[in-house]
């Protein structure tokens, strides 16, 4: 039998050279071995992530390469970076050469992907604010990823991933008020069958277990405190149990996080985004990963922001990134077939 072929190293995107994206990789690096971490390489920014690692007192060599290939020999050695050196490291103080650097940085780390020369994209937390300034016009990276590979972003859905709970919210960046406008029968059911998929494929699960959120207070109470959940979700349940999905709900979202109830799901599709967030960040805040469905790549990201305020000052904690590579590791290789 002949040998599997060695696992593609994933790429990462430095994210916004003022926060704290670029001291957690370096800590990520370090921690590679205790971590259990597949090799990766940084797209761009050897400057800022040498000068980070300094900043941190960490002995962590930066290796430029000019193939990602060379990033599976690199990295016992240093952390591998491709591309320019890009700008100083500036904690705490966003500017424009960042925000070029990160945009740059994003942009090579999906392209690579896409086109099969990396295994995955780890992604680092941006400032959208500072990357709308040089002409970034997509939402958020789940988007521009969603763009990059020619999937609509309908069809690039969030999921919340840490070790005791995964959740996806049906609706993400909207006011709340929009939100009973917003859920359809057709929005849960195309998002189902999307975490459905993805789950088999990318995390090994057979037969997933969806629990659908309630919108309203005891998911409308009948009726009683609102019709959405008895109209729109109750039927979208049933027309994917039809289906053969191993789908229920609605189930009053405050209850359906407790301990003895997230032991009867794999996932949890909620109706809104802090009904999704709250829990996973009160439960796993250190360890918690956005992994984005429906692509035909594997993404994810640390489930946290640039803090800026934080950034350089030691206090960062980097849990939830090497959680985001270890997962991009994992998903990677089960769409390579070795595991």
């Amino acid at each position: 039998m002949a040998a599997a072929a060695p696992l593609l190293p994933l790429a990462v995107s430095l994210g916004d050279p003022a926060g704290v994206g670029p001291e957690l990789f370096v800590h990520a690096w370090a921690q590679r071995g205790e971590a259990g971490l597949a090799p990766f390489f940084v797209a761009g920014g050897s400057q800022v992530l040498h000068e980070a690692a300094q900043g941190c007192g960490l002995p962590v060599p930066i290796i430029a390469i000019s193939d990602p290939a060379e990033a599976i020999d690199a990295f016992a050695h240093g952390l591998p970076v491709l591309g320019a050196e890009g700008c100083g490291w500036h904690p705490g103080a966003p500017d424009a050469d960042g925000a070029h650097l990160a945009l740059d940085s994003l942009t090579r780390a999906a392209g690579l992907a896409r086109d099969g020369v990396a295994g995955a994209i780890v992604t680092g937390p941006i400032a959208k604010s500072h990357l709308a300034r040089i002409g970034f016009t997509q939402p958020g990276q789940t988007e521009f990823v969603a763009d990059a590979c020619g999937v609509a972003h309908s069809d690039a859905v969030m999921m919340l991933a840490g070790p005791s709970l995964r959740t996806v919210p049906l609706t993400v960046h909207c006011p709340l008020a929009d939100v009973p406008g917003l859920i359809s029968r057709a929005l849960i059911e195309n998002k189902a069958r999307i975490v459905a998929r993805a789950l088999i494929r990318d995390f090994g699960i057979s037969q997933p277990r969806i629990a659908i959120a309630g919108l309203n207070p005891h998911a409308g109470e009948d009726g009683r405190m609102g019709s959405e959940d008895r109209e729109v979700i109750a039927p979208a349940i049933a027309a994917l149990q039809a289906e053969g999905l191993a789908v229920t709900g609605p189930h009053p979202a405050d209850a359906l996080f407790a301990p003895h109830a997230r032991a009867g799901f794999d996932v949890a599709l909620c109706m809104y985004h802090d009904q999704a967030l709250i829990p996973i960040k009160a439960l796993d805040f250190d360890e918690g990963v956005n992994v984005t469905l429906g692509l035909p790549i594997v993404r994810t990201s640390p489930d946290h922001g640039t803090a800026f305020a934080i950034a350089g000052k030691g206090l960062a904690h980097p849990g939830a990134t090497i959680a985001a590579l270890r997962m991009a590791g994992a998903c990677a290789a089960r769409r390579q077939g070795t595991v």
